[in-house]
């Protein structure tokens, strides 16, 4: 995992242009089933990969915290909101709630994350490979493809699927 982690960034920079592309493509036309097909290739992925050999997401980037995922986060450390806030969260330049540091403060050595049944939201989703009209979240995917491996692989799979059924839809024309 280490080596593939070391060189995600750098393969992600590759297929950058490429990406773009092809998802300017995808929000200008995306085909009719494209949740129903998203589904299934992140249910694939996340069948072969196991975050907690990964946990990248976490070590690399912080997720936004809603006012909901402070309220929930804060009851179940037996803090109050403002105190969890001054203690563990900052406001970024978009005015929103992000950890002060990254690793993520609740990440254990393990990769297990130490508040997980309560996780922000934008935890919970990662890397948002399976949420409804995926195509108008492209700018989010292209970022993610260099954090997460699954994400990456996922777009590659995606790229390949949706391009066999142009091509075939070009063909039988």
């Amino acid at each position: 995992m280490e080596e593939i982690l070391k060189n995600l960034p750098e393969k992600a920079k590759d297929k950058h242009k490429e990406n773009k592309k092809f998802f300017a493509k995808l929000r200008k036309k995306p085909p009719k089933d494209l949740d129903r097909q998203m589904q299934e290739m992140h249910d694939e992925e996340f069948s072969r990969t196991n975050c907690l050999d990964c946990a990248n997401c976490c070590k690399t980037t912080g997720p936004l915290f809603t006012n909901k995922d402070i309220e929930r986060i804060s009851k179940h450390l037996k803090l109050k909101p403002q105190q969890f806030i001054e203690q563990y969260l900052r406001i970024d330049e978009d005015n929103d709630y992000v950890l002060q540091q990254v690793p993520c403060t609740f990440l254990a050595a393990d990769n297990y994350c130490l508040i997980y049944d309560v996780r922000p939201k934008a935890c919970r989703e990662f890397p948002h490979t399976d949420r409804k009209d995926f195509h108008k979240i492209s700018n989010l995917t292209l970022k993610n493809t260099a954090i997460c491996p699954a994400a990456y692989n996922i777009v590659e799979e995606m790229k390949r699927r949706i391009k066999a059924v142009h091509e075939q839809s070009t063909f039988s024309a």
